[in-house]
């Protein structure tokens, strides 16, 4: 088979990736054309941060990965302790302490054609960069919209597979962009509260927390079940329900979480204001809890 590859997004920085067993500059780093990741989306990949040398959660991001990989019977290459080494390799090659890591896992080089017999051994990518919270530092908050496009049904389509085509989403950030706000909220098949383009959603209402359970179409986030622990450590009630787009508009606040965003609060949504429209008290309190465990080495793996 032709050696033809698609590249990935170079940097002016030294950066390196590990692709399929080898680390090279991430200028030089290259898939096949032929990858049916490229071709069909057919893969999955994970997401995580590094803090300060802390590489947050990185066993349940391996877990929820091979989790992905299994329902749509993609063999590893590798095993749990051997990604766990070439994530960790991968920061440290590129001396980042603080840093975001994307592992992907394909489907591998194939005959075009959706038949996976065609794809003998799957392919491994793990990149790492420096990068800031996808909303930046300030917790003064964000706007939204609600979503013309329904999130994936999840009986087509367990949202809990985080899978390479992510094509819902990218429309619905793009309706989000052209509405000039930051995020786009979208509902399932039935009307309800999904999550955002790449974030799980909470709202507080009379001091009561709420999230929508994973079973209504929603990835079951990392970061979401972090936020979930700091809620109860907080002693404030929880509710993992159906939510509404009017319980939306009469949320006294709320609030997204994701490994790219991480915790930032909601105060318009398609044009109405939030609570008071100022970043409320839970929120605050959520996120301090959160900055803990962030800082905590037993919550994650030191490059060492």
């Amino acid at each position: 088979m032709p050696k033809l590859g698609l590249t990935l997004s170079g940097s002016q920085n030294a950066l390196y990736a590990y692709v399929n067993g080898q680390y090279v500059p991430k200028e030089e780093a290259s898939v096949s054309i032929y990858d049916h990741g490229f071709l069909y989306g057919d893969g999955v990949y994970e997401a995580i941060r590094c803090y300060n040398g802390i590489v947050f959660k990185l066993r349940e991001h391996l877990d929820r990965l091979y989790e992905s990989a299994k329902s749509i019977k993609l063999t590893v290459p590798l095993d749990k302790q051997e990604l766990s080494r070439v994530v960790v390799g991968v920061l440290k090659k590129n001396q980042l302490k603080n840093g975001y890591v994307r592992m992907v896992l394909s489907r591998g080089i194939g005959r075009m054609g959706v038949d996976p017999r065609n794809c003998p051994k799957a392919t491994v990518v793990v990149m790492a960069e420096a990068r800031e919270p996808l909303f930046g530092e300030s917790v003064k908050g964000i706007s939204a919209i609600i979503s013309s496009l329904r999130r994936t049904p999840s009986w087509s389509l367990d949202p809990r597979i985080k899978t390479l085509n992510y094509l819902n989403n990218i429309l619905a950030k793009m309706e989000a962009t052209e509405a000039g706000v930051e995020e786009a909220i979208m509902l399932n098949e039935q009307g309800y509260v999904a999550e955002t383009s790449t974030e799980n959603i909470f709202i507080v209402k009379n001091d009561i927390v709420s999230t929508p359970h994973p079973s209504l179409g929603v990835l079951k986030g990392i970061t979401r079940d972090v936020i979930i622990r700091a809620v109860k450590e907080l002693n404030y009630p929880l509710e993992e329900r159906s939510i509404t787009v009017h319980e939306l508009y009469n949320a006294d606040e709320i609030f997204v979480t994701g490994t790219a965003a991480e915790i930032v609060p909601i105060v318009k949504i398609s044009g109405r204001i939030i609570g008071n429209g100022e970043v409320g008290p839970r929120f605050k309190s959520i996120l301090n809890q959160f900055r803990k465990y962030i800082a905590d080495p037993k919550e994650g793996t030191a490059l060492g």
